[in-house]
């Protein structure tokens, strides 16, 4: 049973810049892993997603802002965010799915889920 921890959050002014880390720890490796954001009162999105060199996807709304990496192993991702916006306030979740090179675009597509880690912008 893998677990997911996130890390990295907190509070930044306009323009500010956040980096969030991800572990997934267990006996597995070769994860495809995502970041999903839930701001208050809206629904969890998919901002990015990794798996290795396979690729990455990005919400429209943080192409150019925000960045995805991810290690060897495929075990511990990031998600460097620059040029923050009040509406970029929202809990991040990092989740996690065992891949072969797939990742997968919903909620449901990701078995291992953190915590979530609070990011708040401000004006």
């Amino acid at each position: 049973q893998a677990r997911v921890v996130e890390s990295g959050g907190g509070s930044v002014q306009t323009g500010g810049s956040l980096k969030l880390s991800c572990v997934v720890s267990g006996s597995q490796s070769g994860f495809c892993m995502a970041w999903f954001r839930q701001p208050p009162g809206k629904e969890r999105e998919m901002i990015a997603s990794i798996y290795g060199s396979s690729g990455t996807y990005y919400l429209d709304s943080v192409k150019g802002r925000f960045t995805v990496s991810q290690d060897i192993a495929k075990t511990t991702a990031y998600l460097e965010m620059n040029s923050l916006k009040p509406d970029d306030t929202a809990m991040y979740y990092c989740a996690a799915q065992p891949s072969t090179g797939y990742c997968g675009s919903s909620r449901s597509s990701f078995g291992y889920w953190g915590q979530g880690t609070q990011v708040t912008v401000s004006p």
